[in-house]
């Protein structure tokens, strides 16, 4: 009752401030025909509605230097109606970053998350990229690469994967933190806007060639980095014509420990009744739940080999038919290319159930305070080492085409259709095994630090060591796809009704298909068992591990591992025939990422611009935005005994105010206030209506869909003021408030196979059998909350110092968000919840740059520092949370200038080698540390 009574307050409150607002607007302002009063700040646009660029708008947009780049971000901002934060490119192929949202990362609010040394995500205000679109030249896109378990896997959400592109297609990055009527719904967090260059951009020819030798310390090779760009106006500079295209090639090595969670040490039947542990009797080791003593479920060592290419092409067209009338055409291709290899050497047994766990003996031991079995020498376990190969491919494309037609007396009319196809493909996603039974001498050991000490009792690199066993070991064959479409049609207009109101209006359509496909072999346990001379045959010496750690002494640096070449040539593993051959929705652990969304959206809005004064210069919009959304899912679920193919569709509407009013209190001092309802809906994968059970390794995982999963409302509230006391400089404070009637949560618990009412036939071929734990997950509607915070901004150029000093100046932000949420451990009345801050939330984030500049040297480092975050609630195997660890990442860039065309650079990303921790627990268990190197660029560059 309190929540709905909340969100019904602040809903009157949006809507009698927008009232209010109107009629105020309308008795202060001058009839129409009258002179109006000067305000001291010009008419501004709307923010959000697509413009065509008309000729000789390039001086606002080409800026020259880094300094001159903040000051044109900075303009951006002051001029807008809404809360809105940019980055410019200081000019074509110079970006402030080599990854778009590494540039996101500075601008106050944003957090992102990485992926194989590169950003791949981001968030705004704490809420992950889940809750915030992105559209590219004023079309909504979706883009879905794939990254290790540990980052993420493949993404079957909203959130976009910026790692696609390469930052020199792009010129201009706006992210939209406050609604307007005009912009489509769909953001709780932003909406980032995303812009390639056009040739109206320009005012005559233009041509900019740039070439990079990237080389990582870890991985210790030299890869090329390439782009260009083509631009030129015709027929007297009404018709403009511009290509550019970006290549790259990227290696990089990822290593570390891998853990896979803790357990209680009484799960999957418990250990050997031999066990022994000082202090502890065998009653305390078949203890399970949170009371448990914990211990690591698979620790284990790994190495990432990982190779990309990346290349993108942008074209544009742009006709100034008449005077009038100006019509344009953008194409954005971007292909991402690559493999990921894959050595691991694990424990697997420790987390198997059958003759896994209970077969190993504990002969010795240490609990520390938090009750983690942190040291342990073990007999009987079943170690493993493994080799995995991956094909990760993306490719994109988008076609976008504007018209905008001005009739005059204050009539103008637009228009924009697109489309837009990202389609990610791991056509070879492959694992084979090596296993080493009941084995004896094992021992870990997480004392001395973040690195466990693994040592094993005999040679890992002895062939004669290992085997490949029918039933035990395992090929996993397991291709897959994922595929976003997006069409978007909408016109929109507006009629200035007098010089101080302009009323614009749209109506918009867009649909959205997401399909995935996975396919998997019937039974991946079922092998040749190796003789020693083929496992020695089909084998090599995995090397090198551990570069650049600083290893406790001990741990191995090289291990056997199969040679998935070797083995595909000698079984033709990949004939899709007899043991080998594939299925889809045939097999019960692949049948779950089998499933198609659709979602339908017709909206309209009408908003009213206002440029007034009413004791202080006034600006801003207030307006309604109308969306009605058909939803249809289709997927295979359980029913009864056998899966079948279930569709489910469901309609929902809404109708969301917003507010935008900016005072100019001074000519140097601007305030702000926004009020709005916005939505986000929930994620793709989320609204499957199937059902998946997974057996991977010693993983057993069933997971379902929620077709009937409501989008997450959020009333929100902003303020802040913003102090420009020169150019290219501003002191800025913001305060934000979200309150949200819901959340979409991932409901985790553990379970034996046999209680969750599935037919015990999607076992076959699987190697689990029926009284092991699987961990059972399904998203859910939680209740929501508020979401707090505050932003502080600064930049200034130091032109007030003397002599050299004056080239001096700094870039810094820091944000603090706070959002408490009962987090689910069950669906049943009565059950207890969880407090806890909100998945993906950092509580502070914070970004410096101190730079250099002068005519012909420039220099600048960055601190980019995020608080750790949680990425589980309730997490598994009892553990209360799952997250990552903060981060202080910091990369430096400095150029000279040869001449007027002519520009050499060095760029060094991640100087200090963070590495990527994360944890489960409140305890901090160790889940995954792994570090991927430092990227160094040396670079040329040419424009005319």
């Amino acid at each position: 009752m309190t929540g709905n009574w909340r969100h019904k307050s602040i809903l009157s409150l949006s809507t009698a401030l927008a009232s209010a607002l109107a009629g105020t607007l309308l008795a202060t302002v001058p009839a129409a025909g009258q002179e109006s009063p000067t305000s001291g700040s010009a008419a501004v646009p709307s923010d959000a509605q697509p413009q065509t660029d008309t000729p000789g708008a390039g001086a606002e947009i080409v800026v020259t230097g880094f300094r001159q780049s903040l000051a044109s971000a900075i303009n951006l901002k002051r001029n807008s109606s809404g809360v809105v934060d940019a980055i410019k490119a200081e000019d074509i192929a110079q970006f402030p970053d080599l990854n778009l949202a590494e540039s996101l990362q500075r601008i106050p609010g944003v957090a992102i998350t990485r992926v194989q040394g590169e950003g791949r995500s981001i968030s705004v205000r704490g809420l992950g990229s889940e809750y915030t679109r992105v559209r590219i030249n004023g079309m909504e896109a979706l883009t879905t690469s794939s990254g290790t378990a540990n980052s993420g896997g493949t993404n079957r959400g909203r959130g976009f994967d910026f790692n696609i592109f390469s930052s020199d297609l792009f010129n201009e990055l706006v992210v939209r933190k406050s609604s307007s009527a005009d912009v489509e719904e769909g953001s709780l967090g932003a909406t980032v806007d995303l812009r390639t260059a056009r040739p109206f951009d320009f005012t005559g020819p233009r041509l900019v060639a740039s070439a990079q030798a990237s080389y990582n310390d870890l991985a210790e090779k030299v890869t090329p980095r390439l782009s260009l760009l083509a631009s030129d106006r015709f027929l007297d500079g009404r018709l403009g014509v511009l290509v550019s295209a970006a290549y790259e090639k990227r290696r990089l090595i990822e290593e570390g420990a891998n853990i896979t969670r803790w357990e209680p040490a009484g799960d999957n039947g418990g250990f050997n009744a031999a066990s022994t542990l000082p202090g502890y009797t065998r009653a305390d080791l078949a203890v399970r739940g949170t009371e448990a003593i914990f211990h690591p479920r698979i620790p284990s060592y790994v190495s990432y080999d990982v190779e990309s290419e990346r290349i993108g092409v942008t074209g544009a067209l742009q006709y100034e038919v008449t005077d009038q009338m100006v019509v344009g055409v953008d194409a954005l291709y971007s292909r991402l290319n690559g493999t990921r290899k894959e050595a691991q050497l694990q424990a697997i047994g420790l987390s198997r159930g059958g003759t896994g766990k209970p077969n190993i003996i504990i002969r010795d031991g240490e609990v520390d305070e938090d009750n983690n079995l942190v040291f342990a020498a073990l007999d009987n376990v079943d170690l493993r080492t493994q080799t995995s190969f991956d094909e990760l491919n993306t490719e994109f494309l988008q076609v976008t085409g504007t018209i905008d037609q001005d009739f005059g007396n204050g009539l103008k009319i637009g228009a924009l259709a697109g489309y837009a196809d990202s389609k990610f493909g791991s056509p070879v996603s492959t694992t084979v095994t090596f296993d080493r039974v009941d084995s004896d001498g094992f021992s870990y050991d997480f004392r001395n630090g973040r690195v466990p000490t693994l040592t094993y009792g005999f040679d890992i690199t002895d062939p004669a060591n290992w085997s490949h066993l029918n039933g035990t070991s395992e090929v996993r064959i397991r291709p897959s796809t994922v595929r976003n479409r997006f069409e978007t049609g909408k016109v929109f207009g507006e009629y200035e009704i007098i010089p101080e109101l302009t009323l614009r209006a749209g109506v918009d359509y867009r649909r959205f298909r997401y399909d995935s496909t996975e396919r998997r072999r019937a039974s991946e346990t079922l092998v040749q068992t190796l003789t020693p001379q083929q496992v020695a045959d089909l084998s090599y010496t995995f090397t090198g591990f551990g570069r650049g750690m600083d290893l406790p002494a001990g741990v191995p640096s090289s291990w056997l591992a199969p040679n998935l070449d070797k083995f595909a040539d000698q079984f033709d593993i990949y004939s899709n025939t007899g043991i080998f051959q594939l299925f889809g929705v045939e097999n019960s652990s692949a049948r779950g990422n089998n499933d198609s969304v659709q979602e339908k959206t017709w909206g309209g809005y009408a908003q009213l611009d206002f440029n007034v004064e009413a004791g202080l210069p006034l600006r801003g919009n207030v307006g309604l935005r109308y969306f009605r959304t058909r939803q249809d899912g289709t997927a295979f679920a359980a029913v009864g005994t056998r899966f079948e193919q279930v569709s489910i569709g469901r309609n929902y509407d809404m109708v969301l105010p917003s507010l935008n009013l900016v005072a100019d209190v001074s000519s140097t001092v601007v305030a702000r206030f926004a009020a709005a309802q916005t939505i986000a809906r929930p994620g793709l994968g989320s609204l499957s209506p199937g059902g998946n059970v997974s057996v991977q390794g010693a993983n057993r995982n069933y997971s379902s869909g929620n077709p009937f999963l409501n989008p997450t409302k959020s009333n929100n509230l902003d303020l802040s003021l913003e102090w420009y006391p020169q150019s290219g400089a501003i002191f800025a404070i913001g305060l934000f408030y979200k309150d949200i009637d819901t959340f979409v949560q991932t409901l985790r618990r553990d379970a034996a196979y046999n209680t969750l009412g599935l037919p015990l036939e999607l076992l076959a071929g699987t190697g689990a059998t029926p009284d092991e734990v699987f961990q059972v997950t399904q998203p859910v509607n939680s209740d929501g909350g508020p979401l707090k915070g505050l932003e502080l901004n600064v930049q200034q150029p130091f032109t007030f110092l003397p002599g050299a000093l004056a080239n001096f100046g700094v870039q810094a932000n820091y944000t603090f968000v706070d959002s408490s949420i009962e987090y689910l451990t069950s669906t049943a009345p009565g059950a207890p919840t969880v407090d806890a801050t909100l998945v993906g939330l950092s509580r502070h984030a914070a970004n410096g740059t101190l730079y250099y500049e002068d005519t012909k040297f420039s220099i600048r480092g960055s601190i980019a520092y995020r608080s750790g975050y949680l990425t589980s609630v309730p997490a598994g195997n009892s553990n209360d949370v799952q997250g990552v660890r903060g981060t202080i990442n910091v990369d430096a860039q400095a150029s000279y200038n040869l001449n007027d065309r002519v520009q050499i650079s060095i760029e060094a990303v991640n100087l200090t080698d963070q590495y990527n921790d994360s944890y489960v627990d409140s305890s901090n268990r160790l889940n995954a540390y792994t570090h991927t190197g430092r990227q160094f660029f040396f670079g040329v560059r040419y424009a005319l």
